[in-house]
This record gives structure tokens, C-alpha cells and sequence, in this order.
């Protein structure tokens, strides 16, 4: 369960929110809006581990742009 706490209780009791989000996310409000997170680090690597990186094609070199061209699907994975 998801704890929402504003950043003055969290400024007073660090600690126990530390301990908190190792368990289950925090989140910390500021003028009653949500502000920040504070999470268990295991979780901030699980979320990085799936964060995509867009690049513009005209930023391609030539080889890359060839190898693009050149591959290939595989037949499962083409929807029917």
C-alpha cells in the first residue's frame, strides 16, 4: 500500500519513510500536490532496467542505417 505524506512530516521522520519505502512506495506532496517518490533502490533499478532511449534516425551512421534496412522479423512475431 502506497503511503502519500507531505515533505514536512517526511523532514521530521526521515527514517521511518526510509524504512517505509523499502517496502512500498512514498509518495511526498508539496503545496498538496504530488511532488517526489521515494522508493527502494531495487525498485528504481527494475524501472531503469526497462527505460527505453529514442534516437533520431538522422543521428544514424551509414553501417547503422544499413543494418536496419537489412533485418528481418521474425515470422512469430508478425501479427496475423
Amino acid at each position: 500500500m502506497t503511503t502519500t505524506v507531505t515533505t514536512a512530516a517526511v523532514s521530521k521522520n526521515f527514517g521511518a519513510y526510509q524504512d517505509a519505502a523499502v517496502r512500498d512506495p512514498v509518495i511526498i506532496t508539496k503545496n498538496g500536490r504530488p511532488h517526489t517518490v521515494l522508493l527502494a533502490y531495487e525498485d528504481f533499478v527494475r524501472l531503469l532496467k526497462r527505460d527505453r532511449r529514442v534516437e533520431l534516425t538522422a543521428e544514424l551512421g551509414a553501417d547503422e542505417v544499413a543494418a536496419v534496412e537489412a533485418s528481418e522479423m521474425e515470422p512469430e512475431s508478425i501479427p496475423s
